[in-house]
């Protein structure tokens, strides 16, 4: 059966029609405006999200991602253009093969700046990557002194090197702990013999003696045998140049051996992880990080808390870094009204940014003019700070 329509029948159901037809294509329109408002500008993040140190490469992660959503919320306009941030999150997994890959592939991606690497074994080369595309790269957490002796003018850190930090840790082995026979164990990495390199020299030329210096890996988890060589020598210190995954496990079977000397070590073993990792072992280690403490932090308490109530754990070590990393890179964009990666690079130099961590501002290598090293212990589930040194 057919329905008749008449001419103002037919005439209505066509005005109903057109009606319908201009509503869906104002929705689709608005769907695609909303879509595409603004000019999505990206940076990439890159550290080890799987392998032993992923929990600091999340954290790292965290920290340049809390920024970018804080930014986005507040809006940026750069030239007159709404901006938004987007941040590429790669996973290096700690290897330097890897690291040059994912380098590439955010080349590759147009990132106009690059929050990363994690460990300077995997920041070094991939930092030839990002010279040459002439996108500027900030390491929230690389400490090798020759990240920034290369001389590329992309490469910047927003923490002290292990040439500070090893004489430190050096110092405090000497004149708080009376060390007078001291070990020296090393990972094997760029991150854990650098440090190690440079605590021994500072010892060595402080007069005093280096009894054993071995070497292990960043995969290890057995470490009976070179324990074994340090206790015929019975150390009053023994220094673990490497990261909380090796690190905790070898303080927990020297204590299984019963070795008595004190452990010290850097900011790679400096994190509460340490607690599961070293069991009661815990409470024989010191440690020195790269920075102030979370709690010395500019806005701490809001930082700290927003952190938490937005990932549901605590702030490791580098987040606050990789905080500021971001941040300063958002500063350049404002400074140079720009957001081309040339640009960003050209003002990066001129940084000076009250970040979390501190007053930023850059060295000609790319180094900070002024940085912080904490020296802290681990007592009652906490990381208590024992002294802090200021850098310049």
């Amino acid at each position: 059966m057919f329905l008749k329509l008449g001419c103002d029948n037919h005439r209505q159901a066509l005005r109903v029609l057109a009606v319908i037809l201009v509503s869906a294509w104002l929705f689709g329109c608005s769907k695609k405006e909303t879509a595409t408002s603004g000019v999505v500008i990206k940076i990439g993040n890159v550290a080890p999200l799987t392998g032993p140190d992923s929990y600091l490469g999340k954290d790292n992660e965290n920290g340049a991602r809390l920024a970018v959503e804080e930014i986005n919320r507040q809006g940026l306009t750069i030239n007159g253009k709404a901006i938004t941030l987007e941040l590429l999150g790669e996973d290096d997994a700690g290897d330097p093969k890897l690291g040059t890959q994912v380098a590439q592939k955010l080349v590759d991606s147009k990132v106009v700046a690059v929050v990363g690497h994690l460990n300077s074994g995997v920041t070094i080369p991939a930092s030839k990557i990002y010279s040459e595309a002439g996108i500027v790269q900030i390491s929230p957490s690389s400490t090798n002194p020759e990240y920034t002796k290369q001389g590329y003018k992309t490469a910047y850190r927003m923490v002290g090197t292990d040439a500070q930090q090893g004489p430190v840790l050096a110092k405090f082995a000497l004149e708080t702990l009376k060390g007078k026979s001291i070990a020296i164990v090393d990972d094997a990495t760029q991150y854990g013999k650098g440090l190690a390199d440079e605590f021994e020299k500072k010892i060595i030329s402080s007069g005093s003696k280096i009894v054993i210096h071995e070497a292990t890996n960043n995969k290890a988890t057995d470490f009976k045998a070179i324990l074994t060589n340090i206790k015929a020598k019975n150390p009053d210190i023994i220094l673990f140049g490497g990261m909380a995954a090796t690190g905790g496990p070898f303080a927990k079977q020297a204590k299984e051996l019963g070795i008595k000397a004190k452990i010290i070590g850097g900011d790679g073993i400096c994190s509460p992880t340490l607690y599961e990792l070293a069991g009661d072992a815990v409470e024989n280690i010191i440690c020195s990080t790269v920075g102030i403490p979370k709690e010395s932090l500019n806005n701490s308490d809001n930082f700290l808390k927003n952190y938490q109530e937005r990932f549901k754990t605590e702030v490791q070590i580098y987040a606050p870094m990789a905080y500021d990393a971001v941040m300063i890179i958002v500063d350049a964009m404002k400074r140079s009204n720009s957001t081309n990666a040339a640009d960003i690079l050209k003002a990066i130099p001129t940084t000076n940014y009250a970040g979390l961590s501190g007053q930023i501002t850059f060295d000609e290598k790319g180094d900070l003019k002024e940085s912080y090293i904490t020296l802290s212990q681990f007592k009652d589930k906490k990381i208590l700070t024992l002294e802090v040194v200021k850098m310049q």
